[in-house]
């Protein structure tokens, strides 16, 4: 009698920002990247949702962890806490009296090293996982979209995350030109928080500054079509009064102008070092975008101007990692880019 029942599959992208995983080709769950510990016990209070709404707004007594920083485990202690804390979350639906064999498949950035690659593995595995498989996000990402990484052909993905923007190259079921850049999400809402606090004279905390991201985030001055400006109160640095500020969407991309001009140099640095055949195939299937950063209105435009090559942004960006890890995770055998 096989024990198959008792395994269980879960492919999991490990976001700085926010974490999901996918069961049976579904979203089992889609969650903030956050944990919330008392410190007195140093025990976990909470984690995803219930944790990011304490967060910026906790007592002396909690604190409120993200254990990713930069696309890779900061906090091993916290890392280990959230993903044991989401993988008995997803368990929780399925009532069954043995543990189940974990068979996890987890993204992790292209520019990880050694050290970085081990923590991860190991929380998954002191996480109750019993057979953890790795692939690069970049990767996952290119599987996610759709794009058919084991052809003798050139595809160019861009993935900007919230903690690392990974660029790649891939040919054959391999990353043939890679940079993994720590320009992502988490410098796009630091560098409104030094906007506001320069330009506005207002403190606003994190939280605050990625509403404001969300809600009128560009990065070309002129959209056909304009978001509603956004209308952000805080205290005055100075007098420590309440005031408000209307912040349009052309402030934001004045902003992010110089985060962005990165990523667009880093672009140009790859597409300089590709083999010229895999060149022409991009140029002509163009290159793709995923990401929640993906979704900053007009960065398609903005960098097919630059590059000269068409940019496309994939469907439902911010899940292309995680449904190229479920690909990923359903044919372990066959692809040789998933590292155990």
């Amino acid at each position: 009698m096989a024990f198959n029942f008792l395994t269980q599959e879960l492919a999991i992208d490990l976001g700085t920002a926010n974490t999901v995983i996918f069961q049976h080709d579904k979203i089992a769950l889609d969650q903030p990247s956050i944990v919330a510990i008392d410190n007195h016990t140093n025990k976990c209070i909470a984690i995803g949702q219930k944790a990011k709404l304490m967060h910026e707004r906790t007592n002396p007594g909690i604190k409120t962890v993200r254990p990713l920083r930069d696309g890779v485990i900061a906090d091993f202690q916290a890392a280990e806490m959230m993903i044991r804390g989401f993988i008995r979350e997803v368990n929780s639906k399925h009532k069954s009296l043995f543990a189940p064999n974990l068979k996890i498949v987890v993204g992790i950035p292209s520019g990880s090293t050694e050290v970085e690659i081990r923590a991860v593995r190991d929380s998954s595995e002191h996480a109750g996982g019993r057979d953890v498989f790795l692939i690069y996000e970049p990767m996952a990402a290119a599987l996610g979209i759709g794009l058919d990484v084991e052809a003798p052909k050139g595809n160019m993905v861009v993935d900007i995350g919230g903690g690392t923007t990974e660029i790649a190259v891939i040919s054959l079921g391999g990353i043939v030109q890679q940079d993994s850049l720590r320009v992502a999400g988490d410098v796009f809402t630091s560098d409104i928080q030094t906007y506001l606090r320069q330009q506005h004279n207002i403190r606003a905390g994190e939280t605050t500054a990625e509403k404001i991201k969300i809600a009128v985030g560009a990065v070309i001055p002129d959209l056909d079509e304009e978001p509603e400006p956004f209308v952000v109160r805080g205290p005055n640095l100075m007098t420590a009064h309440p005031v408000e500020a209307t912040i349009s969407y052309q402030e934001i991309a004045h902003c992010l102008d110089k985060s962005v001009a990165r990523i667009e140099a880093s672009i140009l640095h790859v597409l300089e070092q590709t083999p010229p055949e895999l060149y022409s195939d991009i140029v002509e299937n163009g290159i793709w975008l995923s990401g929640g950063g993906a979704q900053l209105r007009g960065l398609d435009r903005r960098l097919s101007e630059k590059v000269n090559i068409p940019f496309h942004v994939s469907e439902d960006p911010l899940r292309a990692v995680a449904r190229g890890t479920c690909i990923a995770l359903k044919n372990t055998d066959n692809y040789s880019f998933l590292m155990r």
